[in-house]
């Protein structure tokens, strides 16, 4: 632990954790990692994460990072298949692990508890429930919503996809134990704007937003080493699971609006919506320059980062938005939609925000952003290397530590504490 820090006793919830990973998985176990630099730490997750955090324990022993391990036993857990069932199935894990959490407080004496994936507000935390504690609730996120007028463009399977989403986040908002942990939270963080408004309705005291995407220094560096796009045509580049509000549709349908025909547009990841987009891309008479490259392995990834000029990443409600990190941190300036966790991340400095009003007009102003980054040579180096010093100076988890660490030492001096813990 460092020198001259208030060690603190901290209680982690992380469902999702998993080293060398990326989004929730990468959130649980960077936020423990990191932590532990400042204060003891538990955290208590699924064991099937256990393999992956043993193994590299062994090999990179952190001191003071404690694992807790808790899963629903096997005659309850049959249905679960992967993704299938896992809401429900991290529902029930979070109640569950309440008596687990109120054992370990009792033999460690936590200083403090923090709730960190899922990143989701309509869901339960099974640290609201120990009395006597400090909770730190968040980040958490979910609140942000695709805008009506695109639901039409998404399809059947991604129009009942938002249908489906927005009645869950009602009904997760009428759930007393939401409710609870909303009220029981010394603070409760969110990601965006648009979840802090629903936090505060749902009875959360004090919300700040706080996004809970950032990058280790060792990816920054590494991400910041990346050559320069080489000799060719100008490549935009999407990456991210082929789902309909991810808004690759739209990134395709501006490409073809563009006309740029020394250009092509990379799509890297696969997912039930490929042979909806691939049709469009024929429909659209640019098949010939779109790329499906379907799923790689993340070396691969960064090596076709490094190929590419620009990131597109038209989606219409993320909560983090790793991959627009990952570009700036490249170098490579960012296309996306003025919403959700990429609105709090790219600037005018780094790339082009797109308001997002109606889909034709999403379409043109994507167009417009295309036709400049290759019309205008210099600007992909001036705002990729705007880019770099953004994600280092914003998105580095050290920093994001050494804040979350002040919160903790608020919270030791009583500052943010009040009746309800």
């Amino acid at each position: 632990m460092s020198k001259g820090r208030v060690a603190m006793r901290v209680l982690l919830s992380a469902y999702a954790c998993e080293p060398g990973k990326g989004s929730e998985p990468g959130v649980g176990w960077n936020l423990a990692r990191h932590l532990a630099a400042h204060h003891e730490v538990w955290v208590l997750t699924r064991a099937n994460n256990r393999p992956a955090i043993e193994a590299e324990l062994a090999q990179n022993p952190i001191p003071g990072l404690h694992f807790v391990y808790h899963d629903l036993p096997p005659w309850v857990r049959f249905w679960k298949r992967g993704q299938r069932g896992v809401r429900l199935y991290y529902y029930l894990w979070q109640l569950t692990a309440i008596p687990l959490v109120r054992r370990l407080h009792r033999d460690v004496g936590f200083d403090l508890v923090q709730h960190a994936t899922f990143v989701k507000y309509w869901a339960p935390s099974a640290l609201a429930f120990l009395k006597g504690v400090p909770f730190l609730w968040g980040p958490v996120g979910g609140g942000e919503s695709a805008p009506l007028a695109f639901w039409p463009t998404l399809g059947p399977r991604g129009f009942l996809y938002e249908v489906a989403r927005t009645l869950a986040r009602f009904l997760g908002e009428l759930d007393p134990l939401v409710r609870f942990t909303a009220r029981r939270a010394t603070l409760a963080l969110a990601t965006t704007p648009e979840t802090a408004a629903r936090l505060a309705r749902l009875g959360a005291r004090r919300v700040e937003v706080m996004s809970e995407a950032a990058l280790p220094r060792e990816e920054i560096d590494a991400l910041g080493k990346l050559p320069p796009p080489g000799p060719g045509p100008v490549r935009f580049l999407s990456l991210g699971r082929l789902l309909a509000w991810k808004g690759f549709h739209l990134g395709i349908m501006a490409f073809a609006k563009s006309g740029l025909k020394d250009a092509e547009y990379w799509i890297v990841g696969d997912g039930p919506e490929r042979g909806r987009l691939q049709a469009l891309a024929r429909r659209l008479g640019v098949a010939d320059r779109v790329r499906f490259v379907g799923p790689l392995p993340r070396v691969e990834v960064l090596r076709l980062l490094g190929q590419a000029h620009t990131l597109v990443h038209p989606s219409l409600h993320d909560s983090g938005g790793w991959v627009c990190l990952e570009a700036m941190a490249a170098g490579r300036p960012v296309i996306c939609l003025d919403l959700g966790g990429p609105a709090t991340q790219v600037t005018d400095a780094t790339g082009f925000k797109i308001s997002a009003r109606t889909p034709a007009q999403v379409v043109h102003d994507l167009a417009r952003a295309m036709q400049r980054l290759v019309n205008d040579p210099h600007l992909v180096p001036l705002l990729g290397e705007a880019g770099k010093e953004r994600a280092r100076e914003a998105f580095l988890w050290e920093a994001r530590v050494e804040e979350i660490s002040r919160i903790y030492k608020q919270i030791a001096r009583g500052a943010l504490v009040d009746h309800a813990c």
